[in-house]
């Protein structure tokens, strides 16, 4: 009797702890739910694995689209982080490499825009999608293509020698018929030699296990998209169904691999694990879905990519929901009026908008801190963004399909034992031959041209080297200090300048872009500002009046 008790107490308890869990996890989606629609284009509060982005860029980074140096020179890292809304490593990855490479077709941004505007227009549908895509979920530190590729590593497997343990198990079960001793024996001694094997080769494919995880859980998900009823994706759903179909092998029986913990505590999972040790059945069923992984390799790459393109898309949407002010680009030819009104950097908490229109490159005049180089990183990352998220931080932007380059937060090279002015004239060069090449224009941004090496040899070459960045095939925009600059090149170059003013001992920047080149002088007051001598000066006043008026100095 009382084992009866406490066998009904027992199944009393665990059904009382799986409806608790069942409600627990049905209050958790609600949530979740009630989130996605209540903080839809708030900043997003996501972290990452250290070491993630790194890893991404490992696989996207620098070979086909933006430059490391392009890349880095324009904080690209952290607008990634800032566009982020994705719950998943397909969509997360896609993002990344969407805004890593730049797109010149027209016709795609055109679809892209279709996606974005249909989700920010349909929440309940985002929604659902944005539920399936969390079940998915992340990969950690490392890259999902990186968990494709290590499956490479493991070269054929084969079931050859399971299948005939297997069948000699058989054989001594029917011996047992005959000869109940010699039956046993051999049955003990094949178990004994699977026990002692299993540990080596499960030790072997366990860091594989992630991968077809992972892919499990892409394709669950993915069956039940077609449930969602979004009929704005309809046919990339139907395009991943057909490839899906190609798994059923995959999937099936996968339970025996992937539900495998003898830490539990669940005697039922440890009586599994006891069989699985002695049957090699998770170990069979690894190789099965090793083999057919690789032989659909690319289909389920083909079913991660449109997944985590769908998600980028609802990505951007609520990146555009975030933003005060947007607008869609205006694509014209490479010979036209290139244009902005009321730009401004999508990364700064409260930017100056500035507006423009030259028909030439832009020589940028101005003091330090008054805003050239932010200006500079503006307008590159407007067009980045206007040709992988088709989304410019502008009131309206017109331009056209460009290579983008930049040559701005160079550092010394100390590992490579080189100098400043030897990282700069080399990323200098890698612009001038990506113009050289047979393909689309080249957009480029130079702050500081040659700031390494004195004057005299800084402006001679400065002046060539701006004066070939105005060639055909390339559109230039140069910040500097030398004013000889824009003397020498107002015939390439448009000049527009940075103001700053000196105001009860303080100096005032408005940011504002102006046309014309720098006039004022104010790098000396700044002395007085700081409390320098009035000798001192006073004689630079002198000085530099001096050369303005005489070319020389004296």
């Amino acid at each position: 009797m009382e084992y009866i008790i406490f066998g009904a107490t027992l199944v009393l308890f665990l059904m009382f702890y799986m409806v608790r869990c069942a409600l627990d996890e049905r209050k958790r989606k609600k949530i979740f739910r009630r989130k996605l629609y209540e903080e839809y284009g708030k900043m997003p509060d996501k972290k990452y694995p250290e070491g993630r982005l790194l890893k991404i860029a490992e696989r996207f980074g620098g070979r086909t689209g933006i430059d490391d140096i392009t890349w880095n020179d324009l904080d690209m890292d952290r607008l990634f982080c800032r566009m982020d809304y994705t719950y998943s490593a397909t969509g997360e990855e896609m993002l990344y490499r969407i805004l890593r490479c730049p797109c010149e077709d027209e016709a795609q941004l055109s679809e892209r825009e279709r996606l974005i505007g249909y989700f920010m227009n349909h929440p309940d549908e985002r929604v659902a999608l944005q539920l399936l895509f969390a079940q998915i979920g992340r990969t950690g530190k490392y890259s999902i293509y990186e968990y494709m590729d290590y499956l490479s590593n493991l070269g054929e497997r084969k079931n050859t020698r399971h299948y005939l343990v297997l069948a000699l198990m058989v054989v001594s079960l029917v011996v047992c018929f005959w000869n109940a001793g010699a039956g046993l024996l051999i049955l003990a001694m094949l178990l004994c030699y699977n026990l002692v094997t299993y540990f080596k080769e499960k030790g072997d494919i366990d860091p594989y296990i992630t991968t077809f995880a992972y892919v499990l859980r892409v394709l669950r998900m993915e069956s039940k998209f077609s449930a969602c009823g979004v009929d704005a994706i309809s046919d990339l759903v139907e395009q991943m169904d057909n490839r899906r179909k190609k798994f059923g092998k995959f999937s099936r029986f996968s339970s025996l691999l992937m539900y495998q913990n003898t830490m539990s505590g669940n005697p039922l999972d440890i009586f599994l694990d006891y069989v699985r040790m002695g049957l090699h059945l998770n170990l069979i069923k690894f190789n099965t879905m090793l083999a057919e992984c690789k032989k659909y390799k690319e289909d389920i790459i083909a079913i991660i990519e449109t997944m985590g393109y769908i998600e980028s898309m609802i990505s951007v949407g609520a990146y555009r929901a975030s933003l005060a002010q947007y607008c869609q680009p205006d694509f014209g030819e490479p010979e036209a009026t290139m244009s902005a009104m009321q730009i401004y950097h999508p990364l700064l908490t409260e930017p100056v908008a500035n507006s423009f229109e030259i028909e030439r490159g832009m020589l940028l005049t101005g003091s330090n801190a008054s805003g050239k180089s932010t200006f500079l990183k503006t307008v590159a990352v407007a067009q980045i963004m206007a040709q992988t998220v088709h989304t410019v931080c502008a009131k309206e932007y017109r331009t056209s399909f460009y290579r983008v380059y930049t040559s701005m937060a160079l550092r010394d090279d100390l590992a490579g034992s080189e100098s400043y002015f030897i990282v700069e004239i080399k990323a200098l060069k890698r612009i001038i031959d990506a113009a050289k090449e047979d393909a689309a224009p080249v957009l480029c941004f130079v702050d500081e041209v040659l700031r390494g090496t004195n004057t005299v040899e800084r402006i001679a070459a400065a002046s060539q080297i701006l004066q070939q960045l105005s060639e055909d095939g390339v559109f230039c925009f140069a910040a500097t200090h030398d004013i000889e600059l824009t003397m020498l090149l107002e015939e390439r170059y448009e000049n527009y300048h940075f103001e700053e003013a000196i105001e009860d001992n303080d100096v005032k920047f408005n940011y504002l872009l102006e046309n014309g080149r720098a006039t004022s002088r104010n790098a000396i007051k700044l002395l007085a500002v700081l409390g320098y001598e009035k000798k001192i000066i006073s004689k630079a006043e002198q000085r530099a009046a001096m050369f303005l008026q005489s070319g020389e100095w004296k």
